[in-house]
């Protein structure tokens, strides 16, 4: 991007905030034809097709690594195994480097990054549900699972907390029967993958199960991650490291009902560490998968410095234990030493929603509850009632800021309140 570019954009921001501030392990191979209207029964390659979808820039369909080193800039890692990798700025949207950005490859469960995004606005946290066995129906075998029973009642935010630190499918499974069931789950995701311009993506099953015909990208997956960010309850479910989980009810001699709880963990190991990983340096989540199809998937966000970077590895072929963890590490400890020094090889777009106008009305916080019940992402600022903002209106139209104003919003969005909460993970 050239520096004109990046000053106005600056400008704008800082400008626009000053205004709106006070109102505020065989993998299945991927498709060869991976252009934005690919169908799920494309003929599937098992090499990166020579021509992908340039949805962020025209060299992320190019095959291959995508990098321009500036000067003093570090080389990339030499290790790296993975299919495919993206480096971005989680902040301004540019992309520091890239490999096989828009591949379409199975995503595991790094697909619950969107149901996520997709899902969280529509249930209030507090919401109580009665676990039926129509609920848990299709759960595929050999699932990452929670523990929840059946005739158990359960609260949304325990169901979100197995979703994000167990990967539990069967969380995933009764808030789709919230959300009247898998099948319109499904097409919720979908829509909204589109609404986020992530077109690599063709969702079969909610939770990231392999699926025919289920892929993603390490583009879309940035892209989901970045959108869910923007929300209160995900980052701090996404950050979680450990909590407790409602077990089942039992009655003890007298009859007496009790209900115990027992421990669950985070399965990000650069969150809780491992034998052979390391808790990684300001990182906050996001969402790791691994199935017979997709290998091993991660994708990561971490601060340091104040900068905010994100990395989504997709199926490394090095089979060494945590090795999709290890990889991300090495390149976000490549990102932070390049930032700065490298020419960004693309960007990650934001909503078509933004592209056409701001939405009043949106939640910034991302909470959940009936005034955030929309599954569109978050498009403008506005303010602690979710109404848009006054002040910044009323500046547009007494100094004719408009295009200011509109183009400030979208900026404004791009900062997410990350930095704090990442800090507590040093």
């Amino acid at each position: 991007m050239p520096a004109t570019k990046k000053t106005v954009k600056r400008s704008l921001l800082v400008t626009s905030a000053t205004l709106l501030a006070l109102s505020l392990t065989a993998p299945v191979p991927a498709f060869a034809d991976a252009s934005p209207t690919a169908t799920a029964t494309t003929t599937p390659s098992a090499t990166p097709p020579a021509n992908m979808s340039t949805v962020g820039g025209k060299r992320l369909g190019e095959a291959g690594t995508q990098v321009s080193l500036g000067a003093g800039a570090p080389v990339l890692p030499k290790d790296l195994t993975a299919r495919s990798w993206i480096v971005s700025d989680a902040e301004s949207g540019d992309i520091l480097a890239a490999h096989n950005a828009h591949w379409r490859l199975p995503p595991a469960s790094t697909l619950k990054m969107l149901f996520a995004d997709t899902l969280l606005p529509k249930f209030p946290k507090s919401t109580e549900h009665k676990v039926a066995s129509s609920d848990l129906a299709g759960i595929g075998a050999g699932s990452s699972m929670v523990g929840i029973k059946e005739d158990e009642t359960y609260t949304v935010h325990d169901l979100w907390l197995g979703v994000f630190l167990r990967s539990g499918n069967d969380a995933v499974h009764v808030l789709s029967a919230m959300n009247e069931g898998v099948d319109q789950t499904v097409k919720d995701m979908q829509a909204h993958a589109e609404e986020l311009q992530a077109l690599d993506t063709h969702v079969v099953s909610p939770d990231g199960y392999d699926a025919k015909g289920q892929v993603s990208s390490a583009y879309d997956l940035t892209l989901f991650a970045r959108s869910g960010l923007q929300k209160k309850d995900f980052r701090e479910y996404c950050s979680t490291v450990r909590a407790k989980f409602p077990g089942e009810t039992t009655k003890n001699k007298k009859g007496k009902k009790t209900r115990e709880s027992f421990e669950i963990q985070n399965t990000n190991r650069l969150l809780t560490g491992d034998s052979d990983v390391s808790t990684y340096q300001g990182i906050a989540g996001v969402k790791n998968g691994n199935t017979t199809n997709a290998g091993a998937t991660f994708t990561g966000v971490a601060e340091r410095d104040g900068k905010v970077l994100l990395v989504t590895v997709m199926n490394p072929e090095k089979n060494e234990h945590n090795e999709v963890y290890k990889e991300t590490a090495r390149l976000f400890d490549w990102g932070f030493k390049a930032a700065g020094k490298v020419e960004p090889v693309g960007e990650l777009v934001p909503p078509k929603g933004v592209e056409t106008s701001a939405q009043p009305g949106a939640n910034p916080s991302g909470g959940s509850g009936k005034d955030n019940a929309s599954t569109k992402p978050v498009a403008a600022a506005s303010d602690a009632q979710g109404g848009s903002s006054g002040i910044g209106i009323a500046l547009a139209i007494a100094g004719g800021f408009l295009v200011l104003l509109a183009a400030g919003a979208f900026l404004i969005n791009r900062r997410w309140p990350l930095p704090d909460l990442m800090r507590r993970r040093r």
